[in-house]
């Protein structure tokens, strides 16, 4: 026979578990893409400066440098720049690698997860100078087009941004 403190505590802790089932923060949704619908991202015509980074969760250079974006995001949210991190992550790797990562980094800047992994039929699309290393950055507004593939720091990134303002 339960004592009443025993059924209270029940209770309690049983609304606790439903109140952080109900109220868990939901997951992140990255889109995955192919090529082809990422593409259009490459090639926007407007007034906004686009700093597209390639990335991926195993890369020590590319983690290295994605506060540098975030930071960028953040610096940059009330003006017509748009960051948006394109992970190379396998596909088979979306829930087990890429999710987590994203959640544990607290990353804000917009994601993609490119899940087009024949690389070599559009690197030269992205970049006729790209070689496929990892991390890659371009940065353009209209047909102002450069590309980097070094690592990135956020005063580089800034001042190639400024540049485009």
């Amino acid at each position: 026979m339960f004592h009443k403190s025993c059924i209270l505590i029940l209770i309690v802790l049983l609304s606790a578990c439903m109140i952080s089932a109900c109220s868990g923060e939901k997951s992140r949704q990255i889109p995955q893409m192919n090529f082809q619908e990422f593409e259009t991202l490459l090639h926007q015509q407007n007034d906004t400066v686009y700093v597209i980074n390639f990335w991926a969760t195993w890369c020590k250079p590319c983690i290295e440098e994605l506060p540098a974006f975030e930071q960028l995001n953040t610096e940059y949210e009330d003006q017509k720049v748009s960051v948006i991190l394109v992970s190379l992550d396998f596909p088979n790797k979306y829930k087990q690698l890429l999710l987590p990562f994203v959640k544990e980094k607290n990353l804000q800047s917009q994601i993609i997860h490119l899940t087009d992994v024949d690389a070599n039929a559009w690197i030269d699309k992205v970049s006729p100078e790209w070689s496929g290393a990892i991390p890659a950055t371009l940065i353009y507004k209209g047909n102002d087009r450069e590309f980097y593939e070094s690592q990135m720091d956020f005063e580089k990134l800034k001042s190639i941004v400024k540049t485009k303002l």
